[in-house]
């Protein structure tokens, strides 16, 4: 998947001429992306309108406007665009109560060493940034990859495949299987 360009970024004043019919199709997008992992957890699937979706409203909400911040932030958010025979993922804890959520987060510590991506039966490891490991805690947002063998590639792309995102932490355990939709959504990101 190709990364996003600064030609592509909008002005703010022009983004926000477009934004609500931008927004709306991208959330329309992202909807058989998102993946409900049990009651705490969802993830989504990231492609390059999800990237340039976020791009453009951090741009908007920080008030961003010059180029050394415009591309700092294309930068940062491109590191979730896939590359070829990959999956991009971000998967979200949501828990309402900061106390709860707190808590939660110190006994989901190594959390980001139990998702996967389970293509036919074989796991395919989740990977995200070793920077961003904390070591008496996790965070409530993880940005992770998941490189594919051919055969699971294949698969997804023939849409044949039983997929499904898994979370295998002591603290907290979910798989959930992808519906034909997503699957579809998966092959058009793999082609």
């Amino acid at each position: 998947m190709r990364p996003i360009d600064r030609s592509e970024i909008l002005p703010l004043g022009d983004y926000e001429q477009i934004r609500a019919r931008f927004r709306a199709r991208v959330i329309e997008e992202k909807r058989p992306r998102r993946v409900k992992l049990g009651e705490q957890m969802s993830a989504v699937f990231e492609n390059r309108d999800s990237v340039l979706l976020q791009i453009q409203e951090m741009l908007r909400t920080e008030r961003i406007t010059n180029e050394s911040g415009i591309a700092h932030e294309i930068a940062t958010y491109n590191e979730l665009i896939p590359a070829s025979g990959e999956l991009s993922l971000t998967l979200f804890v949501e828990i309402p109560d900061a106390v709860v959520r707190d808590r939660m987060l110190i006994e989901l510590k190594g959390l980001e060493g139990c998702v996967s991506v389970e293509v036919d039966g074989v796991r395919a490891p989740a990977k995200s940034d070793p920077k961003g490991v904390m070591p008496d805690r996790t965070t409530a947002v993880h940005y992770f990859k998941v490189k594919l063998a051919g055969e699971a590639i294949a698969a997804i792309g023939a849409k044949t495949a039983k997929v499904a995102v898994r979370v295998d932490h002591p603290r907290y355990v979910a798989r959930t299987e992808l519906g034909p939709v997503s699957i579809t959504k998966l092959a058009e990101d793999l082609a």
